[in-house]
């Protein structure tokens, strides 16, 4: 029970990546506050050292408060999972900027307020980890998606840049980076392609798994293992690291 007693906070928890790594981090011990928009998916997905708050991580005010009450619940943040987060492909000349920005503020802007947030409290403890679900489209280009691209390339420079700011601190600031995982964004994006070229599921499924050069759908807790291991004793000098979890895709 390597985290017992310490507080994290998982945006976007009530499902795929969030939810496997909220249960992995309550499973060694932490109280997790997992947050989202959906109240009733968080309130299934709770129970035991995991608690549920709506929270909208476009809204500054939404954010503020429910992390100073998560705060006041359950102490300060000892780690922040910044994993909220939606994605879409659309060309550059089909990228409305309603679009555009849709994807900034959930993705980037997200990412911002929960992180400086969550070191409000974080900064006044010894000891520190802040991750963000980035994309392995946050260390390359994305075809067909550069508004997705550009918003996981930002999240990992805030890392970067906090990294440096903090590496005297007894913090450390990561992001991982997946390829396709098996969660409902595939599932919504299976059913966009199948929208836009006419091919079936299956088709549409077998472009996205052949992009991750093993061949197959990376599980949620694949990437909840190396957030579990960003958390561990052994991680101090992992500061500022984009840690691919993409089967060899570089």
């Amino acid at each position: 029970m390597m985290l017992e007693g310490r507080h994290a906070l998982v945006t976007g928890g009530g499902s795929g990546i969030g939810l496997a790594i909220a249960r992995r981090l309550a499973a060694e011990g932490a109280e997790v506050t997992i947050t989202g928009r959906d109240l009733a998916r968080l309130q299934a997905a709770s129970g035991g050292r995991i608690h549920a708050r709506q929270m909208d991580v476009t809204d500054e005010t939404s954010v503020r408060d429910g992390i100073a009450d998560a705060v006041a619940a359950r102490g300060p943040v000892r780690i922040c999972v910044a994993n909220a987060g939606i994605a879409e492909g659309r060309s550059l000349l089909k990228t409305e900027m309603g679009f555009w920005r849709q994807t900034m503020a959930t993705n980037l802007d997200g990412a911002f307020l929960t992180i400086r947030e969550s070191l409000r409290s974080m900064a006044e403890t010894d000891w520190g980890r802040v991750i963000a679900v980035a994309s392995i489209a946050g260390v390359k280009g994305l075809k067909g998606a550069p508004a997705y691209t550009a918003s996981k390339h930002a999240m990992v420079g805030l890392i970067r840049g906090l990294a440096a700011d903090y590496a005297t601190r007894p913090l450390t600031f990561n992001a991982l980076c997946p390829a396709y995982v098996d969660t409902e964004i595939v599932e919504r994006n299976v059913a966009s392609i199948m929208a836009r070229t006419g091919k079936s599921e299956e088709e549409s499924r077998a472009l996205m798994v052949g992009v991750n050069p093993h061949g197959r759908l990376i599980a949620p807790e694949e990437v909840a293992a190396a957030a579990l291991f960003l958390c561990g004793p052994h991680s101090g000098s992992v500061n500022g690291e984009a840690l691919r979890i993409a089967g060899g895709e570089i």
